[in-house]
């Protein structure tokens, strides 16, 4: 891969991750909270969000999308992101609600619930993605906003370790499907442990790669 010229690469701005939360503060806005959500995509087990108001002199450096963190990173900021932000709450929909409404609509309500376990209450939310909520609250969606909003990124941080650690006890229940290795993905093993044990009271049914099993 050939490498940028120093020249050109320093002429691209960094990206400010404060920017949608000093704009809603500029509007009068205080205690703004990004929600982002983990657990879309694997067969099994709940899909967890999070919401987070960060206070305005928050300085814990390296908070970024999730997904770019390591395993290890991601835990160190996650007690960092608990002990310095104003407020935490964590949402979850357990698999029975995932097939019962569909996965979007069970990411949704999983965000509806984080923000109503925030011990104090936002004024304005940030959202991952295209969706708003059916809130009360002042609010704006935005794409890929893991890797745009500060408050975001802590939220998909939260999420994700959180729900990684529910999946490693999960695991401890059931070992036989190796969830603390690929937590719920559907990885190789995975679908090799559904197709040889069938499927845990954890497995999400209405998914292509379980619905077969059932």
């Amino acid at each position: 891969m050939t490498e940028m010229p120093a020249e050109i690469s320093a002429e691209i701005p960094a990206i400010d991750m404060w920017a949608f939360e000093h704009r809603a503060r500029r509007q009068g806005f205080t205690m703004v909270a990004g929600l982002d959500e983990a657990g879309r995509g694997p067969l099994a087990g709940p899909v967890v969000s999070a919401a987070v108001i960060l206070p305005p002199d928050f300085a814990v450096p390296g908070i970024r999308d999730s997904k770019k963190l390591s395993p290890g990173k991601r835990s160190r900021l996650f007690e960092d992101i608990y002990r310095h932000a104003l407020s935490v709450g964590v949402g979850e929909v357990s698999p029975m609600e995932i097939d019962r409404i569909n996965i979007l609509q069970a990411a949704l309500l999983s965000m509806a619930h984080a923000v109503g376990d925030l011990p104090e209450s936002p004024d304005f939310l940030l959202i991952d993605g295209i969706f708003t909520l059916p809130a009360k609250y002042p609010q704006k969606a935005i794409p890929k906003g893991d890797a745009l909003s500060i408050s975001i990124a802590a939220a998909s941080i939260v999420a994700k370790v959180t729900r990684d650690r529910l999946m490693v006890r999960y695991g401890e229940k059931y070992p036989e499907f190796g969830f603390s290795q690929h937590k719920g993905y559907p990885t190789k093993a995975h679908r090799e442990a559904i197709q040889k044990h069938g499927v845990s009271p954890i497995h999400r049914r209405s998914f292509k790669g379980v619905k077969e099993y059932c």
